[in-house]
């Protein structure tokens, strides 16, 4: 697998950063290379329509957008690029994320954008992981192992919780 990045996590503004930090983890915890960036679809539009054009050529292959409220990000991204772009619509404003899933979701046909749900910025990453092991078997490898390893911890859990009840 490449070292350069392989996912670039965007977002509307530094407020996003907490959420967007979860898909980070994840990335980082799955060995997958990413890059992060703030570029804001209405307030740096020049920026975010660049970053989308040239995010093949830099070797991005998936990208995940986070953003509340107007949530128009992923959809810009999307616009630019026939990348795979992941929307994460983030949880804000006077409708608490629900503007920003719709927004994020209602994209017209030709310009589709993957949407998870609002604050699910560890399912974009998962769903980056899921796409990009079609091309690298080691992600495959250990998106099989991460699951097994939440199977087991749930089984463990179910298994514990019996024990108390009959205690």
């Amino acid at each position: 697998m490449p070292q350069k990045p392989l996912v670039g996590i965007v977002m509307g503004s530094d407020s996003d950063l907490p959420v967007m930090r979860k898909a980070a983890a994840v990335l980082g915890e799955m060995g997958v290379p990413f890059e992060m960036d703030i570029s804001s679809a209405h307030r740096l539009p020049d920026k975010t329509a660049a970053y989308a054009r040239t995010a093949r050529d830099r070797g991005l292959e998936v990208l995940i957008a986070g953003a509340g409220m107007a949530a128009h990000l992923a959809g810009v991204l999307a616009a630019y690029t026939t990348l795979p772009v992941i929307g994460v619509p983030l949880a804000s404003g006077a409708m608490n994320g629900v503007d920003a899933l719709h927004s994020t979701v209602q994209m017209p046909p030709g310009i589709p954008v993957a949407t998870v749900a609002i604050d699910g910025s560890k399912n974009a990453a998962y769903l980056a992981c899921e796409i990009l092991s079609i091309k690298y078997p080691e992600i495959a490898t250990k998106l099989e192992e991460v699951r097994e390893e939440t199977r087991k911890s749930l089984q463990k859990k179910s298994e514990d919780l019996k024990k108390e009840l009959r205690a």
